[in-house]
């Protein structure tokens, strides 16, 4: 069900309050790297962990269902849009602030950014994760990791809002980290802040480090092309992107989506696809693989839709 002009007013009056801004009927299309998607409702962008909470706030009271965004980097949305508020966690351009050998990041922080605040910091620890085209918030979300570590190995605690909005801090053993899952998945819990503990280092020994990740992904996956990052996850005793290509499904399309030549993994829209061409091409691969190989495919994107 649309919003309500009551409902869209009280929320815009909200944003103004606030002096946060905001967009109706903002194409979410500009806003994930799928570069797929039809429009949100309302979509608001936020800074602080304040204003996102009385925004929740109301929207409860308002009973209007809520989504948050990051980088939009592991999402597909609905050709038809996302219906209610989208609260897009901005970045304050890269504003991290450094406690001894540990550095503290707002969620709407580029992922890569902080790897680079630690590059000139001269702390180790997240090289792994220079290139991956996340947020802050949505890599602890989803624990992503890459060429051997994870978010989980350097996090030290995590600020957030609970499902009741109270602000909450939990160390990251206690946030039931293990593969690309959190506590918060599938909750609605609000990421605010992270702290990751890191260890001196040499400057020029990280950076080399970091120089041969972006390599390997520069060499190994399509980032030419428009995408979601890894479509699948892992399966237990195998690997998605080798299950893929054994059943010779490198290049098959469905409209502008394409199971990329480079990388089985990845399933790219390089021919200005629709979501649905997106959805009906991991349908695809999903049922040929666990017709030819027994393997229940599950994929690491969300979808938000109507």
């Amino acid at each position: 069900m649309d919003l309500t002009k009551e409902q869209i007013n009280a929320l815009i009056s909200c944003c103004e309050k606030l002096g946060c801004s905001y967009s109706q009927q903002e194409p979410l299309e500009k806003h994930t790297t799928f570069r797929a998607g039809g429009p949100a409702e309302l979509f608001v962008r936020v800074q602080n962990g304040e204003t996102c909470a009385e925004l929740l706030h109301l929207a409860r009271q308002l009973k209007v269902p809520v989504h948050i965004l990051g980088k939009g980097s592991n999402l597909l949305v609905s050709d038809q849009g996302v219906e209610g508020l989208v609260l897009h966690m901005e970045s304050k351009q890269n504003e991290f602030q450094r406690k001894g050998n540990e550095i503290i990041a707002w969620a709407g922080e580029n992922l890569s950014a902080l790897c680079m605040y630690a590059l000139e910091q001269k702390l180790s620890g997240l090289e792994f994760a220079y290139g991956i085209p996340g947020s802050v918030g949505g890599a602890v979300y989803m624990n992503a990791g890459a060429y051997g570590g994870e978010v989980k190995d350097c996090l030290k605690w995590v600020r957030y809002l609970d499902e009741n909005l109270q602000e909450q801090l939990l160390p990251a053993e206690q946030l039931d980290l293990s593969y690309r899952h959190s506590m918060f998945c599938g909750t609605d819990c609000v990421i605010l802040e992270a702290c990751f503990e890191l260890k001196e280092g040499n400057s020029e020994d990280i950076k080399a480090i970091m120089d041969d990740v972006m390599f390997k992904r520069r060499d190994k996956q399509p980032l030419e092309h428009p995408s979601g990052g890894s479509t699948f996850k892992r399966p237990e005793g195998a690997f998605a992107a080798a299950l893929i290509d054994q059943c010779g499904l490198k290049g098959r399309r469905v409209g502008g989506a394409c199971v990329s030549e480079k990388h089985a993994g990845f399933i790219v829209n390089d021919k200005q696809g629709s979501c649905q061409d997106i959805l009906d091409l991991i349908e695809i691969v999903r049922a040929e693989v666990k017709e030819k190989t027994g393997y229940e495919l599950e994929t690491e994107v969300e979808f938000w839709g109507k």
